[in-house]
């Protein structure tokens, strides 16, 4: 039977019960259903049962080299059938895979394998071996027999290195466990965010948790079809979203964007509708989808976007409004099935630690959904903390800042819940600014600034601040014909908000730096903050002097 051909049903049906490492879902699918289509990568198309022989080659390959279970190999490599290979390959092994962004230069890539002890750098062209570590150019091969999948779900599968926002990239112990639960978690929404018989866009990097496991970990769990994007050319993806008839497509912001940007190029909205036809679920995470590109991808792509929240060390989605059916702008819903959340008081500004004897507002999530009087505290913002079998077993090498002896991890994250019950994220507890003792968060000065139409995109870092111990500054992008003031931004920022929530500064800028999910790095933003800060400083000591 061709490969396009196999029923969703007949695949489901054949398909046995659990499975105890990531990489034994490529067993499964291709046991189940060998010939059902595994991956489409360009011109290639292989089958669950062809890619399951190449993930043998693979880990029969790194047992060839001398690796062995429990040992760090790095995979830097593109979105496509090398990456999907090599780390299932790795995984079946019995290896640690430590994902490396593939824009990371040799002094990025040079912390990740000496903090890691990589013993292998698996790359997409040939290069000199990089801090000691040897290099394989793709997966490595064998025709050896290949090892058995791993057999013990608490062995660790991947270092995930977080972004590194306050510091140097620090590595996420996730195990096979972990990973599995959080596509169960996922799978328990209904509908499901991918089903079996779909047709899965993978764009979004795969060196990421997020594409890595919500993205190429759901196709594999479901044994559905990975459509695999190397680059992002959104003219040339809505194509092949219309040519592959696409039913799943998870995202990130920038994504959204740039597809109706193309359409905006075009002055029609034809290609965009075209690639979006056969899409039964399109989600986003990341980072905060705006309101307007929520409505404009309903309204003109006719297609709801269903946006989750979650992070690294979570594996990474903890929420989504798939969890309460309520697809609304600006919200991040409720948490999945198996994930427990709760929202803590926070105190003590952007630098202080969670603290683990803070009072637990028990009104929000898991059996205490609902205060006792019914009433809403959409006023009242804590930080998220989550519990579930789908967190991290802390920081490599030790486990260092893991969840507490309760299971509760502190996400950073600042959230307050609606009227409906739903969760919308404020902001990082890290990137609060805390003016005179009082809380600003940088979402809510960024929502004001973004609503004058000269601006299209704004960050609000703090700064110290003598008299006030921080202040917030804001970086602004203006529009192509946009020539606002920094006193008129001003203003127009006063008319909203609380006066000490103002920036006392507006730096205008070309753009702003994201990391490849979308984010604004603050922490780039913030360095240039405090360099201009204390310029001012300086120059206003020699006037007073």
């Amino acid at each position: 039977m061709p490969v396009d051909e196999v029923p969703a049903a007949d695949v489901a049906a054949a398909r046995p019960g659990e499975v105890r490492s990531f990489s034994a879902l490529v067993r499964r699918a291709a046991d189940a259903a060998g010939a059902a289509p595994a991956l489409v990568a360009g011109d290639v198309r292989l089958s669950w049962a062809e890619l399951d022989a190449r993930v043998d080659r693979a880990a029969a390959g790194y047992r060839a080299r001398g690796l062995d279970p429990g040992e760090r190999v790095a995979v830097q490599l593109r979105n496509g059938v090398d990456w999907v290979v090599a780390v299932m390959g790795a995984l079946r092994a019995g290896l640690v895979v430590v994902p490396v962004n593939t824009a990371f230069t040799d002094p990025e890539t040079e912390h990740l394998l000496g903090d890691s002890g990589a013993r292998l750098l698996v790359v997409g062209t040939p290069r000199e071996e990089l801090a000691g570590v040897p290099v394989s150019v793709g997966p490595p091969a064998s025709d050896d027999p290949a090892p058995a999948d791993p057999e013990d779900p608490d062995a660790l599968a991947l270092l995930a290195y977080t972004s590194g926002t306050t510091g140097r990239p620090r590595g996420a112990m996730l195990t096979h466990a972990a990973l599995l639960a959080n596509q169960q978690q996922l799978l328990g929404l209904d509908p499901a965010p991918v089903r079996t018989g779909d047709r899965v866009l993978l764009v979004l990097p795969l060196f990421h948790v997020y594409g890595l496991n919500a993205g190429w970990g759901l196709v594999a769990e479901t044994a559905a079809c990975a459509v695999l994007v190397e680059e992002f050319d959104p003219a040339a993806t809505l194509r092949l979203m219309a040519e592959e008839e696409v039913t799943a497509v998870p995202g990130a912001p920038p994504m959204y964007a740039a597809w109706l940007a193309v359409a905006d190029a075009a002055g029609s909205d034809a290609a965009l509708r075209r690639g979006f036809a056969a899409v039964r679920t399109a989600s986003c995470g990341a980072a905060p989808m705006p309101g307007a590109l929520f409505e404009a991808m309903r309204t003109r792509a006719a297609v709801t976007v269903w946006e989750g929240y979650g992070l690294t060390e979570a594996g990474p989605v903890l929420t989504s409004t798939l969890a309460t059916g309520r697809a609304k702008p600006e919200c991040i819903g409720g948490p999945l099935p198996g994930v427990e959340l709760v929202l803590r008081d926070t105190a003590g500004g952007p630098t202080a630690g969670p603290d683990p004897g803070s009072r637990v507002r028990q009104d929000v999530f898991g059996d205490p959904f609902a205060e006792e009087d019914g009433e809403s505290d959409a006023d009242e913002a804590g930080e998220i903390c989550a519990r579930g079998p789908n967190l991290f077993s802390g920081f490599w090498p030790d486990g260092a800042d893991g969840p507490d002896a309760a299971g509760w991890l502190p996400t950073g994250d600042i959230a307050y819940r609606d009227a409906d019950g739903d969760l919308r994220l404020v902001d990082r507890r890290r990137d609060l600014v805390l003016v005179s003792g009082f809380n600003v968060y940088p979402g809510e000065v960024e929502r004001v600034l973004d609503e004058h139409p000269d601006v299209a995109e704004s960050a609000v870092i703090g700064v110290p601040d003598p008299r006030t111990g921080e202040a917030v500054h804001a970086v602004v992008v203006r529009t192509p014909d946009g020539e606002v003031t920094e006193e008129q931004l001003r203003e127009h920022a006063a008319r909203s908000l609380a006066r000490f929530k103002v920036p006392v500064g507006v730096h205008f800028v070309a753009e702003l730096p994201h990391s490849l999910a979308g984010k604004v790095s603050r922490a780039r933003l913030r360095e240039l903050g405090l360099e201009r800060a204390a310029a001012a400083a300086a120059a206003a000591e020699e006037t007073d002097g």
